[in-house]
């Protein structure tokens, strides 16, 4: 009997897994993902839209239209997972039996947990761009933001895309400044980490951008309170920060239907996992990779795609009942849009952190490391079409590996650090 393979969500960590294993087994695996909708988005396109700089109907595709011919695709809502009697029920009363489990239901975005955050003002003077919708509203905020104070927050981590919020604090410098109005524009970035990031030669590089381009940081500030009404942003600490115009990145959780098994997530609903085989604590049987998974690696597609190759390889492992293999190592890439047509690009996993050097041949690049320049910004805009054509269909990315590459890198800035 063909093994049953399962994955909870269309994303891109499940839509990625979904075709690397049709690309592996074919017609010998019966491959089924499960979304509540048929809506795939590409988010990293979120960041643009607000600016005018993307078409919102150019971001979303057909959920199913991006999986290999022979995957069922099953449009439902995954009421409750089974790990003992090895089923996923939907409602309605369906349930779907699996071999092996695959849980790729990214995180959610939890702005009601923070009081305030969704009353007065919320999608006046406070909105979000984590969604299409959300992005799309902002947008229109922005046409008529003529000056003021403008407030980005992160409320709390994870979230997806650690560096969004700085990248929208950039582009937003540009925005005003193309139309004329930077200096009537007072812009703070408002984190609760203790620099712009949590690497030491990376928040360097980007705490002296933000200085550079006149955005006040404010640090270890721990949200507790929205107020849209009065423009206020206040800490459990009984700190305030004032706004004219909010743009909020709300706290985040995995996916509600994890909290249908005890022990299978973790306190805020992200599944426990191995981090280096992705076999989930709970059940052998069962695996998280992507957002979905509680892992210290950054909530990134590029980390999907990383992810990918160990979680496919160690399902082949597991059905033909070997030992996994622990070969997952972090590995984060991401460009940094940093305004005026420029970008830096970071590379990183979770024994050494973003330093400068050359991508992705060590001697010859071309994209140079932690470092602005025009070349990684035309890498942002390919990666479009990179991630349509080559991350979604579960194909390889020419001369990236999985892993990370400590050649051409720059490491002795971490014994200076």
């Amino acid at each position: 009997m063909n093994p049953r393979i399962v994955i909870i969500g269309g994303g891109t960590a499940g839509t990625i897994t979904a075709n690397r294993l049709s690309r592996v087994y074919g017609d010998d695996a019966a491959i089924t993902v499960i979304d509540r909708d048929d809506r795939h988005v590409y988010q990293p396109g979120l960041l643009f839209l607000p600016f005018g700089l993307v078409d919102p109907n150019r971001l979303v595709r057909s959920r199913q239209a991006q999986l290999r011919a022979g995957i069922n695709f099953r449009l439902g809502e995954v009421q409750r997972i089974d790990t003992e009697a090895e089923r996923v029920m939907l409602a309605g009363g369906e349930e779907i039996p699996y071999d092996v489990l695959v849980i790729a239901t990214g995180a959610t975005l939890l702005p009601g947990e923070t009081q305030g955050l969704t009353g007065p003002g919320w999608q006046e003077r406070v909105f979000t761009f984590y969604t299409l919708e959300g992005a799309t509203a902002l947008r229109d905020a922005l046409r008529g933001f003529d000056g003021g104070r403008l407030v980005i927050n992160t409320v709390d981590m994870p979230i997806k895309c650690p560096v969004a919020p700085l990248e929208f604090s950039f582009l937003a410098d540009w925005h005003f400044r193309e139309r004329g109005i930077r200096d009537r524009v007072q812009i703070e970035y408002v984190t609760s980490l203790d620099g712009a990031f949590t690497k030491a030669v990376c928040n360097r590089e980007l705490s002296g951008l933000l200085a550079g381009k006149d955005i006040t940081v404010t640090t270890e500030f721990n949200t507790g309170e929205v107020d849209g009404t009065g423009g206020r942003l206040v800490s459990w600490d009984d700190r305030e920060v004032n706004f004219d115009l909010l743009v909020t990145i709300p706290l985040h959780g995995g996916g509600e239907v994890i909290g249908s098994v005890p022990g299978l997530g973790d306190e805020i609903g992200f599944v426990r996992a191995d981090r280096s085989t992705l076999q989930s604590s709970l059940s052998p049987n069962v695996f998280a990779i992507g957002d979905a998974a509680d892992v210290p690696a950054s909530k990134a597609g590029s980390v999907a795609h990383f992810e990918g190759e160990t979680l496919v390889s160690n399902i082949q492992r597991f059905l033909r009942g070997e030992e996994l293999e622990g070969s997952f190592d972090g590995h984060t890439n991401c460009f940094i849009e940093t305004g005026f047509g420029r970008a830096l690009l970071i590379d990183f996993n979770y024994e050494t952190e973003p330093v400068p050097g050359l991508f992705p041949e060590p001697h010859i690049g071309p994209l140079r490391l932690l470092r602005e320049s025009r070349l990684n910004h035309l890498g942002k805009l390919a990666f479009e079409w990179i991630y349509w054509n080559l991350l979604l269909p579960g194909r390889p990315l020419p001369g990236i590996s999985d892993q990370m590459q400590l050649a051409g890198k720059q490491l002795n800035l971490l014994s200076t650090k």
